[in-house]
């Protein structure tokens, strides 16, 4: 644990929080959900030591007003101090109900799906004005602080109660979004969190006018364990085109979060190599489609039992010991930190990817893996010399590797390598 922390500490400046979405230089957009507020240095000292830079944290109601029109923001105040602390970026979700303005009702519990009472989502009138009247406060009170304000979590399934309802939660979001707006307009407003991409859903949302009063749509691309991170790439695709055919005019474009998604080491999940193998990759091929922000789930383990799902979402275990996944992305926020995407080269098959990066001061690097099985290619460059380049694995551990005629052979894997080409270039196709 020491020796992670003081390699971060040495060498990862203390980064400005900026306003708006966070541009797309890695790790700005590196983000992880928790679930907590008070307390828990050590995590957040180990989140920040890993490189994530944005943190996604339920902001619920019912636990800020306890008696109506009174809000008590104490243990959020205190997370964002200790965000702010180390430079992490706060992304609150407006979540849940409130039994002050809601009855209570029977729904589905959406981890178990077992029935069980709980406070109806706001639908009447009172409760949706309430609602919005509670962020609209909140928004006041952490105005200028950086937040992403993300309007409740996955609408679209059994976390919208009694049972999902696209309408009432459109009534929730314009209302909400239109209070934010009018204390803070410049805040940052996000939504719907659905789980996966419900289309219908998201067009009747969008119909709605809902873009108007949105600076992006954030989707949680959840999918089949036998599919990778990049297979998300036709979903934004037609997210994307969606979005375009509803966003009014005088709007810029809206981008797309990836605002939660993540692959769990149980049994009957993936191997934690595979895990750490897809903690990198989802972040660089949501990079590569212009998606600025990916919030991996989950920060750590909520159990130790290995056949629960649940329980084995995180980058590090239970007693926050690093699993593979908590290095991959170390090794990923370290060795390209200021560096963006410049495009994909054309090499190998289509399961090959090999992505030229650029750090804005005539650096390059190179990033590469491939969907399919390991195999060796061929990477043409041109530079002054074919001294040895350094390759960094996904565990850190870095080799050199001998050029032949200006190329380098590189052993693609599942697992990201990281090229340190200097002040080599990559050919013009």
């Amino acid at each position: 644990m020491k020796t992670i922390l003081s390699a971060w500490l040495g060498c990862v400046p203390a980064l400005a929080l900026a306003a708006g979405l966070p541009d797309p230089i890695l790790p700005q957009g590196v983000g992880v959900n928790i679930h907590f507020t008070r307390g828990h240095e050590q995590d957040l000292d180990l989140i920040a030591a890993a490189g994530f830079r944005v943190i996604r944290m339920d902001f619920v109601w019912a636990g800020i007003e306890r008696k109506k029109g009174e809000y008590d923001w104490f243990d959020y105040d205190e997370l964002t101090r200790n965000l702010e602390r180390r430079s992490l970026r706060p992304y609150y979700i407006l979540d849940y109900s409130n039994p002050l303005y809601e009855e209570t009702v029977t729904a589905k519990n959406p981890i178990t799906g077992e029935e069980q009472r709980d406070t109806a989502s706001p639908q009447r009138p009172e409760s949706v004005a309430a609602f919005a009247r509670w962020a609209a406060a909140s928004a006041q009170h952490f105005k200028g602080r950086s937040i992403l304000w993300e309007i409740w979590n996955e609408p679209n399934i059994s976390f919208w109660k009694p049972k999902p309802d696209v309408r009432q939660y459109t009534a929730l979001a314009l209302a909400t979004s239109k209070a934010i707006r009018a204390v803070d307009p410049q805040a940052i407003i996000v939504a719907p969190a659905t789980s996966e991409l419900p289309w219908p859903f998201l067009e009747e949302l969008f119909k709605a006018g809902a873009l108007e009063y949105l600076d992006a749509v954030s989707v949680h691309p959840y999918r089949n364990y036998r599919l990778g991170p990049e297979t998300a790439a036709e979903d934004y695709r037609r997210l994307r085109e969606l979005i375009e055919r509803y966003t009014p005019g005088a709007k810029k474009k809206l981008a797309i979060l990836s605002g939660e998604w993540g692959y769990a080491s149980h049994r009957q999940g993936v191997s934690l190599q595979t895990q750490a193998a897809f903690i990198a990759r989802q972040q660089l091929a949501n990079l590569l489609n212009d998606v600025p922000v990916s919030i991996w789930y989950d920060w750590k383990n909520d159990g130790a039992d290995l056949n629960e799902r649940e329980h084995n979402f995180g980058t590090v275990t239970h007693e926050l010991q690093p699993k593979p996944a908590y290095v991959a992305v170390q090794t990923l926020t370290r060795e390209l930190a200021g560096y963006r995407i410049e495009k994909r080269l054309a090499i190998g098959t289509g399961k090959d990817f090999v992505l030229w990066l650029t750090d804005g001061q005539g650096g390059s690097k190179l990033a590469a893996w491939t969907t399919g099985e390991p195999h060796l290619i061929q990477i043409a460059l041109t530079g002054p010399s074919d001294a040895p380049l350094p390759v960094v694995a996904a565990d850190g551990r870095t080799t050199e590797v001998a050029l032949s005629q200006s190329r380098i052979p590189l052993e693609l894997t599942a697992a990201p390598q990281y090229v340190r080409l200097g002040t080599r270039q990559v050919p013009s196709p």
